[in-house]
């Protein structure tokens, strides 16, 4: 049995408007796979700016918190993108894509919730 480390929080300095819009083009593309409704890209861009200045704000212990959360979601929507698209005989579920949908949306309320006036 190998042990696998948790996945550790984004680099020191990391933009936290990066990392939400990344996760923001995950799924726009997931999005896609789900036959979904998407948010306009400004909407993203406005977000973005608004998650950098809140984090800027907000104690430490709540940008570790940000910065562990964001890398946490990053590495299972990245899990889940390729098992959506790994097979490439079928075309990957709505369904699927679409819970995968609904867990990212999760994640990034959950992003914005634990920074002050970020929502």
């Amino acid at each position: 049995m190998t042990h696998h480390a948790p996945p550790s929080p984004a680099p020191g300095g990391a933009d936290p408007g990066h990392q939400v819009a990344r996760l923001r083009e995950v799924l726009l593309l997931v999005s896609s796979l789900a036959d979904a409704p998407v948010a306009p890209p400004e909407a993203a861009l406005d977000e973005a700016a608004r998650i950098s200045a809140a984090y800027d704000r907000a104690p430490p212990i709540a940008q570790r918190r940000f910065d562990t959360l964001a890398a946490e979601a990053a590495t299972w929507a990245a899990a889940g993108v390729e098992a959506l698209t790994a097979v490439s005989a079928r075309p990957a579920s709505p369904a699927a894509a679409a819970r995968l949908v609904r867990a990212i949306e999760r994640a990034l309320e959950e992003l914005a919730g634990l920074l002050p006036q970020a929502g």
